[in-house]
Parts: C-alpha cells; sequence; structure tokens
C-alpha cells in the first residue's frame, strides 16, 4: 500500500478530531475540523452504529495517520510491543513515541511530524553525534538529538528555530535552546502522549 499523499485535512475530518497533521495551521481558525464538522462523502438522514470492529480500525487507523506509519510497519510495531513484558498498549505508544521524526516534531524542530520527516530524510538530524537520515530511527534514554552543523546556515533551521519551543515540551525531553539540541530524559510516559489514542481499542483489533 502506498503512502497517503491526499488533503490530510480529510483524514481529520473522517476521525472527527484534530490529528494536528498541518502542523501550526490546525491551531488556526483555518482548521478544516473547525470550519467544517461533517466528515467528507455522501451525507445521509440516517447512519447505521458503527460495529465494534470499525471502532477498533478507526482508533487504529487514527494511531497510524497521528504518526505517518504504514500499516506493515505499524503491525510489527504492535509484534514488538507483544513481546514485552507488561501493558501492550503502552509499549506500543512508547515504540512509536521513540522514532526520531516524532522526537525532532516533539523538540520543536518542525511544525508536524510529516515535515519532521522530511527534515530527517534530508539529513539535516544528528543523533549522537552522527547523521541519521531514518525517520524510523528509535533514539534511546541519553541520546541526543540535533541539527547537523551545516544545516544551521539554510532557511528551514532560521524558519525552525525561531521563537522555540512554540509547543509545550514533554517531561520525558530536555531542550537546549542555545545550541538546538535536545536529550532524552526517559521513556515517554502515558500521561505525557497527548495523541488521544485509546489503544485500548488498538489492541483489540490486532487481538480479534
Amino acid at each position: 500500500m502506498a503512502r497517503y499523499t491526499d488533503a490530510v485535512c480529510r483524514l481529520c475530518r473522517r476521525a472527527g478530531v484534530k490529528l494536528f497533521l498541518k502542523g501550526e495551521r490546525c491551531y488556526t481558525p483555518r482548521c478544516a475540523v473547525d470550519k467544517r464538522r461533517k466528515p467528507p462523502g455522501t451525507q445521509t438522514l440516517r447512519r447505521r452504529r458503527t460495529s465494534d470492529w470499525g471502532v477498533q480500525l478507526r482508533e487504529k487507523q487514527k494511531a497510524r495517520q497521528i504518526y505517518g506509519v504504514m500499516e506493515k510497519q505499524f503491525r510489527k510495531y504492535f509484534a514488538e510491543a507483544q513481546r514485552r513484558p507488561g501493558m501492550t498498549g503502552l509499549h506500543l505508544l512508547q515504540l512509536l513515541e521513540e522514532r526520531l521524526d516524532n522526537v525532532a516534531y516533539r523538540l520543536n524542530f518542525a511544525d508536524s511530524r510529516s515535515q519532521a520527516r522530511q527534515i530527517v530524510r534530508h539529513g539535516h538530524i544528528m543523533v549522537n553525534g552522527r547523521k541519521v537520515d531514518i525517520p524510523s530511527y528509535r533514539v534511546k534514554v541519553d541520546d541526543v538529538v540535533g541539527w547537523k552543523e551545516s544545516s544551521r546556515e539554510t532557511g528551514i533551521y532560521a524558519l525552525m528555530t525561531e521563537d522555540i519551543p512554540r509547543r509545550p515540551l514533554p517531561t520525558w525531553l530536555s531542550l537546549d535552546v542555545e545550541h538546538m539540541a535536545g536529550r532524552v530524559v526517559s521513556a515517554p510516559e502515558p500521561d505525557e502522549i497527548d495523541t488521544g489514542i485509546d489503544v485500548r481499542l488498538v489492541v483489540e483489533h490486532y487481538s480479534r
């Protein structure tokens, strides 16, 4: 299955909630969810009740769309979360949050996860002093994530580091604004993940 390249605002409207796929625009009155509350598609007077499977599928799709992960890769994350002792849902969220593109987004190096993915792929981000251009690279505790030295002279760096931080920083990350580098302090905790994903439904979907 190819990566979704259509208008991402349709995904938010279909889910009925903001997935924050357009960065700063999602916080403005221009947000499509605020402007048009009805989901896309043909509107009927009566809608059939969504089945339990449909509710679970929609929540899984929402998680995939928020983190920009394809189905095959998402299944691998779930399988790894199942192998770990403890709560599968918590481990799944931690694996998604520890992706390099998500960490770059959380550190305010980008306005959205898709933009952070592009910045990583273009080789602007370094981990522990080494360039890493793989968005799915998994960071570990005490890893230092920062901008490549040559990238600090680019327009994207000037744009992304202006008025930083623009969003609250989770406590499992720390940011050195002077050197534009962040450190992974600890593993992300459930109360620090603000995506609104009901991981119980995702686990139930894959456990059927």
